[in-house]
């Protein structure tokens, strides 16, 4: 009979810090930027605890239960996912029936542990919520890769220890395959690239596995001594506390923005080399990390964070899809989110975490005794029927989801408009840029004034916008100016129409676009001499930036050129007012750089949006193109 190893009371204290890093994340990337790693902490500690597990089975009795493993793990995963699965199925059939595309797929590939490789071929980023993709799945990548981990995993052991005559060396080739893992994702990264690929890939991502597998052949647990000298245990708790450090420092830093390159091309796995540091220092009986990390919060938190990570995205996503205010009521949408959060995670860890996991025919057959006796136990009766009632509505939602077509993310008006547009920029723009390396002469603008007046009478252009608040000769001189505009999602949906009235523009603007990532590409229209006296920039909507970012872009742009910053209409994100603020500042501290207040031109004009209330529609487009157009054109060079 297998002797059970020490319950270590600090990993539900680090378990606590990784989902707490991954709620802050969601709930404000820009002050928790590196909260996204609380996911690498959660695949260190599987790493090491199964792979503990393992061995010591194997040092005790020679074999290992695969069967029995499978099992506890089907018992203690499976109910809960269902649950979430099952519960977010049942709402959008009542409430967000848009939602349900392609839900049966997201089911399916879940209860196959294959949903990261669903959302790679999907395309669905983890980093964006606009254009349609509001997915309250998003999140569940993680536990794919986690069951695929457990599945192959004890398999993978056993040959490990079949052909390896040492820990030690076993330990090598984890380790070797880790840094593999960790190269393939550096290689794999590029710049301006949707880093779907591999952010979710279970190839990119099993060096935090694996370094916390590795760490168990050279740090079981059971071998570990209470009894060591001073000096020893000294060192143990100067490691934890640099550890420590580190993490904190990587889940705070700037430079560990999801977006930029220093976190795919090292930054995360340094931080699980970090997270694999505490946990064996954690572990480690004499250390005094674990008492640190051994509390009633941490352990309340740590013991129900699985249920916590799967609500959390659901519950945000739902909810501010009904309260798209979120710029004016952040810390008060939050708080209602997070008592939610928390609401849920309590009552499913009661009533499907705990009872699923000790589950057995024995107990079921209790379970069907108690249930008849209705006098004592009503509560048990009102559960079950609530679970019957979700059970069918979300069944139902799986059959109807294949039917939902019309409203699917990737077939909506404004995503088709976005992809129409995008694929006219790349066209375009190849030709502009050999017409902006040609065109040396500047013009002068009086003369261009008085040409606009004359061809304002003669042959008039885009008289249909007249009606939006644009005079014919502001429509005339927007034919000459030359513009090089870079935006995300919002610039991408209006670009067909800046297009029309700037046929001299050269306009980059696509999804997901964030400030950082895109600094470079600033400077690489500006190394092909495609940077134009004029550059308009339409970022900010996915996520805030800092004085510092517009410092490097203004170095990159120059004093030379003029340049507009599109302020932002994004009410559904806390980061609106943010965003507003920095650029009015940054255009009092740069004389070349205005701001385009599109956010109080726009204010009260909720017909002129898409349901987000960020993008404009159709209409609304046109009010944005013609009004940037005559910002433009108040300070444009020539």
């Amino acid at each position: 009979m297998q002797r059970k190893n020490r319950f270590i009371k600090g990993y539900s204290g680090l378990r606590a810090l990784a989902v707490i890093g991954v709620i802050l994340y969601h709930f404000d990337p820009n002050t928790f930027i590196g909260g996204y790693l609380g996911v690498p902490i959660f695949f260190v500690l599987s790493g090491y605890l199964v792979t503990d597990h393992i061995l010591a089975s194997y040092e005790e009795t020679g074999y290992y239960d695969n069967k029995r493993f499978y099992l506890s793990r089907l018992k203690r995963l499976y109910p809960q996912l269902v649950t979430v699965l099952w519960a977010s199925g049942a709402y959008m059939l009542m409430f967000q029936q848009q939602t349900l595309a392609k839900f049966n797929q997201i089911v399916t590939t879940n209860l196959f542990n294959v949903y990261n490789f669903w959302q790679i071929a999907n395309g669905q980023s983890y980093f964006e919520r606009f254009a349609g993709n509001v997915s309250p799945f998003t999140h569940l990548w993680t536990m794919s890769i986690e069951g695929q981990f457990y599945i192959f995993w004890p398999l993978i052991m056993m040959v490990l220890i079949k052909f390896c005559k040492t820990r030690y060396r076993a330990f090598w080739i984890i380790i070797g395959f880790s840094i593999l893992s960790a190269l393939e994702m550096a290689i794999l990264y590029q710049p301006n690239v949707d880093t779907s690929r591999i952010y979710y890939g279970t190839d990119t991502r099993f060096f935090a596995l694996g370094l916390g597998a590795a760490l168990a052949f050279v740090w079981p647990i059971k071998h570990l001594k209470r009894e060591i000298n001073k000096t020893d245990w000294i060192i143990l708790d100067i490691t934890g506390t640099v550890s420590l450090i580190g993490m904190l420092w990587l889940f705070l830093s700037r430079i560990m923005d999801p977006q930029a390159a220093f976190a795919y091309r090292g930054g995360m796995f340094l931080f699980s080399l970090f997270t694999t540091i505490f946990v064996a220092i954690i572990a480690h009986p004499a250390s005094h990390w674990n008492q640190i990390f051994t509390n009633r919060i941490f352990d309340w938190i740590g013991s129900r964070s699985y249920a916590i990570y799967l609500y959390q995205f659901p519950v945000m996503i739902f909810f501010e899809a009904k309260f798209t205010d979120m710029a004016n009521h952040a810390f008060l949408y939050h708080l209602i989110e997070l008592i939610l959060i928390l609401g849920l995670a309590e009552l499913t860890y009661h009533f499907i975490e705990k009872p699923f996991s000790k589950i057995s025919f024995e107990s079921i057959r209790v379970f069907i005794a108690h249930f008849k006796d209705s006098e004592k136990n009503g509560h048990l009766r009102i559960a079950s029927g609530v679970s019957v009632l979700i059970l069918i509505l979300g069944t139902i939602a799986v059959i109807k989801a294949p039917d939902v077509k019309g409203v699917n993310a990737n077939k909506s008006q404004l995503a088709e408009r976005i992809k129409k547009n995008r694929a006219s920029q790349k066209k375009s723009n190849k030709q502009l840029i050999d017409k902006f390396k040609k065109t040396k002469k500047k013009e002068n603008k009086s003369k261009a004034f008085i040409e606009a007046q004359q061809s304002a009478k003669n042959k008039p252009v885009n008289k249909d916008f007249e009606k939006y608040g644009i005079s014919q000769i502001d429509l005339q001189l927007a034919q000459k100016i030359h513009v090089t505009a870079i935006g995300d999602s919002v610039m991408a949906g209006a670009s067909d129409m800046l297009k029309k009235l700037m046929p001299n523009a050269l306009i980059d603007a696509a999804v997901s676009r964030q400030l950082v990532p895109t600094i470079g590409l600033f400077n690489q229209y500006k190394n092909q001499g495609a940077l134009a006296e004029n550059v308009l920039i339409g970022l900010g909507t996915n996520g805030p930036f800092s004085m510092d970012d517009i410092n490097h872009l203004m170095e990159i742009i120059g004093p030379n050129r003029q340049v507009f910053w599109i302020s932002v209409h994004v009410p559904s994100r806390q980061w609106q007012g943010q965003v507003n603020e920095l650029i009015l500042r940054a255009s009092q501290k740069y004389k070349n750089l205005s701001v385009i207040d599109w956010y109080s031109y726009s204010a009260n004009h909720n017909n002129w949006f898409y349901g987000d209330q960020t993008h404009p529609n159709v209409e609304g487009s046109k009010y944005y193109s013609t009004y940037i157009t005559k910002e433009i054109l108040k300070k444009a060079k020539f």
